[in-house]
């Protein structure tokens, strides 16, 4: 079973260590409040409300036998640094660390650290690419100018093949999977469910309302979108 710490509480802290809980693994949920720690000791193996500064504390909790810790305070920067210094100096291997900005960024990468997470910036480019372009129904932003981004499939190739459409020679993008609408019985009502319909052939015609997964370089993505729009 994977060890998990998770340092502050906030909402980005606690998906974190939901997540993790539900996929199996023990999760060790701090935070200095105890009214944040109340919320979320019945969805993981360890809530304890302790300073994570203090380093005698986090080695109280045995901290060192993680396998790795998320630092997701969010609204104390300082705290943050803090805590992630201790967790360095107890010589945990793998830890991750929330950047609400550029600067906060550039400090934790001169600190040492090496994963870097930055959910507000995220959340603000994606709602730009959905605000900018409604055919963009989820964006998702990667390294090196990469994206996966859902989007609404083109009027133009409705009825058309994935070899017709030639994603990867003709716009050098990857189509990943299709989101489709099925037809299913509910309670005697039938109602649109939406199913993933898994790894796309050459020979899956893409349907009017069809939301295509794409995996491709942000200008190429822009060019597919532009072309057949």
């Amino acid at each position: 079973m994977n060890k998990f710490a998770v340092i502050g509480l906030g909402q980005f802290g606690v998906a974190i260590a939901r997540a993790l809980a539900q996929k199996g693994a023990e999760v060790m949920a701090l935070d200095i409040s105890t009214d944040k720690v109340e919320l979320v000791k019945d969805d993981v193996a360890h809530a304890v409300a302790l300073d994570a500064t203090d380093i005698k504390a986090l080695q109280a909790q045995n901290i060192m036998e993680v396998d790795a810790a998320v630092v997701a305070i969010g609204e104390d920067f300082e705290a943050l640094l803090l805590s992630t210094v201790q967790l360095m100096e107890l010589g945990i291997e793998r830890i991750v660390a929330r950047a609400a900005n550029a600067q906060q960024r550039t400090i934790l990468e001169k600190l040492g650290v090496l994963e870097i997470l930055s959910p507000e910036e995220n959340v603000g480019r994606s709602l730009a690419e959905t605000l900018f372009n409604p055919d963009i129904k989820a964006f998702l932003p990667l390294a090196d100018g990469y994206d996966i981004v859902e989007i609404k499939s083109p009027q133009r190739l409705s009825s058309q093949t994935i070899k017709d459409i030639d994603l990867r020679k003709k716009y050098n993008l990857n189509l990943i999977t299709i989101k489709r609408l099925f037809d299913e019985e509910v309670e005697g009502e039938v109602i649109k469910v939406e199913h993933i319909i898994g790894v796309p052939k050459a020979d899956t015609i893409i349907q009017k309302q069809d939301i295509m997964v794409i995996l491709g370089k942000s200008k190429d993505i822009n060019k597919f979108i532009q072309i057949n729009s």
